[in-house]
Order: C-alpha cells, then sequence, then structure tokens
C-alpha cells in the first residue's frame, strides 16, 4: 500500500511539474491572455480611427464644405472679404 501511495504521489508531482513548467503550461497561458487582451484594446482603437477616417472620407467626397473646413483650420486660408484674426494665451 506504501508504494502505491508513493507512485502516486510522484504522478501527481509529474502533471504538477508539467503544468507549471511545460510549453503550453500556466505562466504561458497567463502570458498569452495578456497579450491577446492588449491586442484588443489595439484593435478597438484601430477601429475608432479607422470609423473617424472613414466618416471624413465620406464628407470630403460628398461635398465641398468639409475641404472649406479642413482648408481653413489646417491651412489658415481666408476667402477675398474676410480678415483673419488670431488670438493667443498670454504666458505666464
Amino acid at each position: 500500500m506504501r508504494v502505491v501511495s508513493i507512485v502516486l504521489a510522484l504522478l501527481i508531482m509529474l502533471v504538477h511539474a508539467e503544468l507549471w513548467l511545460a510549453r503550453g503550461g500556466v505562466p504561458r497561458t497567463l502570458d498569452l491572455q495578456n497579450r491577446i487582451e492588449r491586442q484588443r484594446s489595439h484593435n478597438l482603437e484601430a477601429k475608432a480611427r479607422n470609423a473617424l477616417l472613414v466618416a471624413e472620407v465620406g464628407d470630403l467626397q460628398e461635398g465641398l464644405e468639409m475641404v472649406e473646413e479642413k482648408a481653413r483650420f489646417e491651412l489658415g486660408m481666408i476667402k477675398a472679404d474676410e480678415i483673419l484674426v488670431q488670438v493667443t494665451a498670454r504666458r505666464p
């Protein structure tokens, strides 16, 4: 009976060691789960950026209002009868 108990204990220790030390063990599984969560977060951010870009492309394809807005804010363009006034905050 004692031999059977020792053999069973050794087998349990072997299975436990395999679980923690093997290539597909618990530490590797936890690492992969963390990497998957980071990638999912990155994918969600990329999807949000893509949605904004799709909306912007749709606006650019539909009319000139978006083109005019971009020219005004990004390039500082003004119409012929307008005066550009820039207000900057004072430095402390």
